[in-house]
């Protein structure tokens, strides 16, 4: 189960980052713009607020548990997260979850 989770975590890496990389070649590397685009329409601000919720709630759950647990290198989990997206921070967080220690 760990190594399906470790995939995860590279595919939700590799697939979300082609689009943005994608998309800085075609408008320059802008964040602004890229932050304007998020917010196009509302069903794209939903799902900005969306991923925004999950990856605070993500983020609260892997830093009470690392700090219970004493295992920090859990925490690599917070900045995939925020600098790459859910969609890798929560299966990286997993796959550290479920190593042996």
């Amino acid at each position: 189960m760990k190594w399906l989770f470790l995939a995860l975590a590279v595919w939700g890496a590799v697939h979300p980052m082609w689009y943005f990389l994608t998309w800085f070649e075609a408008n320059g590397y802008d964040l602004g713009a890229m932050v304007d685009a998020w917010h196009a329409n509302s069903a794209t601000s939903g799902l900005v607020w969306d991923l925004t919720i999950a990856a605070t709630a993500l983020t609260i759950w892997v830093v009470w548990e690392s700090a219970t647990r004493r295992d920090w290198l859990r925490l690599l989990a917070v900045p995939a997260t925020f600098c790459i997206g859910v969609s890798c921070g929560l299966p990286l967080y997993l796959y550290l979850r479920m190593r042996q220690r």
